[in-house]
């Protein structure tokens, strides 16, 4: 019963404002004030205007407010070449700040380095200008090509944005340093060009892996020239994505070697717990911190926005709030009619484009002018689609954006004076990357996290010291999963024999898994080393995205036209046959989805309904690596089979979400091996808590309905990446069972995160249940609206008693894990 969410509510009237002009400015290195700012409302008066109307000042449950910070300059280090400093200084920027000129020190004397600072701190020109000064002093070299760096990225739009920002700055440096993006949008006729004379090469850690690495030979004097290779947005690699990124860097490493280079690491981080220890598992180098954030900043103003509850009632009666996603698309509204620009970030492509939609719809009630400056981002667009929206906004063509993460990373959207959240992002850095895209032009900026109905959300709103008083998570990543190495050691041995002395470079996991892929018939050892044999390519054993398998295409049936993909691991889930499929404000409904073909064929349609897909879980332990004793009860961790299918989708209806029915469905189940954290109870202690046998299944059942939701505050994962299974008499155990485990084969580490945070999660979910204001149990504490039992049996009240008498028995030391 993995907890998935998808609440259901009603909008409001939208209450019309008056239009002012739109302003706007940029500041390619987002550094330093630009030297003419535009004048713009303070962040207090458009959240005092957001606040007006009936019942809209009750849902700001809480306001921070912090406080401008002024910034401390530098000199840039010696060795940086003197035309660099006045390319930067051309763009405005005349000193840097301290924490610039330490990166840039520490690169230049060949140390690794990752900058963690705050979102807009200038961390881009941290590493640029080494890497520029670096690539014009090869420039000059009398023989060779010179100097080359390697930028990776984990969105092509980040990459894309850094282009035009490094051609900005370097234009008066001339044809020094040639920049090109190298990704799968890259048309075939270019990427020659870029192989043999481009010296800074932007890409990503997939096209690296499937097209650089395996193809080095053409990729030789570029490699073998190889200075730095700069990792930007490095906490986006964290859990099984995090985990395949390592192993990418260490075969990057190896062939590196091979033609004689050693690049240095710069990397670029979100505020992090232990940066340098995240990178340093990252990379396999020693890496150093840069921590101290030494750039100004202007007033933030963040609120925390719930969504009041409507007269509906959803299943077993209980209350309804509206929807993050309806309550969102009124914010965008109200900030694009007072000329605010926004950007809303959401967590799905179908919120964005709803969002999007409904936007467009009361803007047009306002000015026909309005609605085109309203549009949706995100992925599964076609690469042209995404550029023109990336120029739009850049331009200040448009107002308001309903994007998904893709926007999150540190793509240059200066002039944004507001960023609303639909729900939170899933970890503390998120949230602050997030909030961050707004102000980084050093103006003021106003946050808004708008809270689903769910026990994450609604425990925030009104726990703030949990979002503004603890420090961010440490980012988790395990490149010892053999599920993520196993792969990267066969790619490895197809690029260069695998020897010996290579073992060490990709972990102490590598010797015992190597004889292994042996039996397997994947490699074979001659005289000193593994080779790779087979006829298909090393490198499309994984996808290292997780996604497990080759996008489905979604296409419309009657003409053929390609519009978007959707992830493997998705297409069960969300173009199953009579899904509804959203694409550019445009509803489409799935007539037919073929697995063997990954095709789904699509018509245009416009149902007064969405579609919600229903699964069913069962588990079955495989190994217990760890099991500690609370009190009688027991706390383990280890190995689980997970074997999960789609069996039902259910129609609501558009805005108020009310089921209109439920259809069958004829899947396939899917089998995972993964790693879990599970807790059992003994029939003394459900005596203890008052927990009679008709009310086991029910109070289980919402105790891990609400500990999934809540995870996320302990691990850096988002809540889609783990599921649960509940069972009052499991056949391992004997007892009461309730299983947390990660949706990735092998594990993401987030499970182990739970099982070492155990007894502060586990009292986390005790107190948003307790807290919740509803008296039998709602989607902001206990209900999930993707449970396979639609939320029955769920009992408040016995998980309340349960939790408790569980956490009686929780030892200290795991207390404080």
């Amino acid at each position: 019963m993995a907890f998935n969410h998808l609440p259901a509510g009603v909008h409001d009237a939208l209450s019309p404002l008056s239009v002012r002009p739109v302003t706007h400015s940029m500041s390619m290195a987002h550094n330093q004030l630009p030297r003419q700012a535009s004048i713009r409302p303070s962040p207090r008066a458009v959240l005092g205007r957001l606040g007006t109307g009936a019942g809209r000042g009750a849902r700001i449950t809480h306001t921070e407010h912090l406080p401008p910070r002024l910034g401390s300059h530098a000199d840039w280090p010696s060795p940086i070449r003197p035309e660099v400093i006045e390319a930067i200084r051309a763009a405005g920027i005349d000193r840097p700040w301290a924490h610039q000129a330490r990166t840039a020190e520490h690169a230049l004397r060949g140390e690794s380095v990752v900058v963690a600072t705050g979102t807009a701190s200038g961390k881009s020109l941290a590493y640029l200008a080494p890497v520029l000064s670096t690539l014009l002093d090869g420039s000059e070299e009398p023989s060779g090509r010179g100097a080359t760096a390697l930028y990776l990225s984990p969105t092509k739009a980040l990459a894309a944005d850094q282009r035009r920002a490094v051609a900005d700055l370097t234009a008066p440096l001339g044809t020094a340093v040639r920049a090109a993006v190298y990704d799968g949008d890259t048309p075939v006729e270019e990427r020659e060009w870029v192989r043999q004379y481009a010296n800074y090469v932007l890409t990503n850690p997939d096209m690296l892996h499937r097209g650089i690495l395996p193809g080095h030979p053409r990729w030789s004097s570029f490699l073998r020239a190889l200075r730095y290779v700069v990792i930007d947005e490095c906490h986006t690699y964290r859990g099984v994505f995090g985990s395949h990124v390592a192993q990418v860097l260490r075969r990057l490493r190896r062939v590196c070697a091979r033609y004689g280079s050693s690049p240095v690491f710069l990397l670029a981080s979100a505020t992090a717990a232990d940066p340098a220890v995240a990178a340093t598992r990252l990379t396999g180098l020693p890496v150093l911190e840069i921590t101290e954030d030494s750039s100004p900043r202007g007033e933030v103003v963040f609120a925390l926005w719930e969504p009041p509850l409507t007269e509906l009632h959803g299943e077993q009666g209980a209350p309804v709030r509206r929807t993050a996603t309806a309550e969102t698309a009124d914010l965008l509204t109200d900030l694009a009619v007072q000329g605010v620009r926004t950007v809303a970030f959401v967590r799905s492509r179908r919120g964005a484009e709803l969002i999007a939609l409904i936007a467009q719809e009361r803007l047009g009630e306002v000015d026909r002018s309005l609605p085109d400056r309203v549009a949706a981002y995100r992925g599964g667009y076609l690469p042209e689609e995404r550029r023109a929206l990336e120029r739009a906004l850049h331009s200040g063509e448009l107002l308001g954006l309903a994007a998904t993460t893709a926007l999150e990373l540190g793509m240059d959207v200066a002039g944004l004076d507001a960023v609303v959240l639909a729900g939170y992002p899933g970890t503390r850095a998120s949230l602050w990357q997030q909030a961050g895209r707004a102000g980084r032009s050093g103006q003021g900026a106003l946050a808004i996290l708008v809270a689903r109905d769910d026990p994450l959300d609604t425990y925030l709103v009104h726990h703030p010291e949990a979002l503004f008083r603890r420090p961010v998570e440490s980012t988790v990543l395990d490149p010892d999963n053999p599920y993520v190495l196993a792969p990267h050691l066969c790619a490895a041995a197809a690029e260069l024999p695998l020897t010996p002395a290579d073992l060490e470079l990709f972990g102490p996991a590598t010797e015992e898994l190597v004889p292994q892929l042996e039996q397997r018939k994947l490699l074979r050892r001659r005289a000193t080393a593994w080779h790779w044999t087979r006829r298909e390519r090393a490198a499309d054993l994984t996808d290292i995205r997780g996604e497990g398998g080759s996008p489905v295409q979604v296409v419309e049936a009657a003409t053929g036209r390609l519009l978007g993909t959707v992830d493997a691991s998705a297409a069960h889930s969300t173009v199953h046959e009579g899904a509804v499929h959203l694409h550019q404000g445009r509803s489409y409904l799935v007539k037919q989805l073929d697995l063997d073909e990954s095709v789904a064929l699509v018509e245009e349609a416009s149902p007064p309904y969405s579609t919600t897909a229903r699964d069913t879980t069962a588990i079955s332990i495989l190994e217990t690596t760890t099991e500690i004793p609370w009190g009688d009860a027991r706390l383990c961790f280890g190995s689980v089979e997970v074997t999960n299918q789609v069996v039902s989708f259910l129609r609501r209806k558009l805005i108020t979400g009310e089921v209109l029915g439920e259809s069958k469905l004829d899947l396939p189940p899917r089998t995972l091996r993964t790693r879990a954290v599970w807790w059992t109870v003994t029939e003394d202690q459900l005596e203890d808590a008052r927990v009679h046998p008709q009310a086991l299944g029910g109070a289980l059942h919402a105790a891990e309905h609400a500990s999934i939701g809540i995870l996320p505050l302990f691990a850096t994962c988002d809540r889609w990446d783990i599921g649960g299974v509940s069972v009052p008499l499991h056949p391992d155990t004997l007892l009461p069972t309730v299983f947390v485990y990660d949706g990735h084969p092998g594990g993401a580490g987030f499970a182990e995160r739970a099982f070492h945070t155990a007894a502060r999660w586990l009292t986390a979910t005790r107190e948003a249940i307790a807290a919740c204001e509803c008296e039998a149990g709602c989607p902001s504490c206990i209900q999930s609206p993707k449970c396979g039992n639609g939320n029955d049996p769920l009992d408040k009240r016995a998980a309340i008693r349960l939790l408790t008498t569980l956490l009686t028995g929780a030892p200290e030391q795991t207390a404080a894990g």
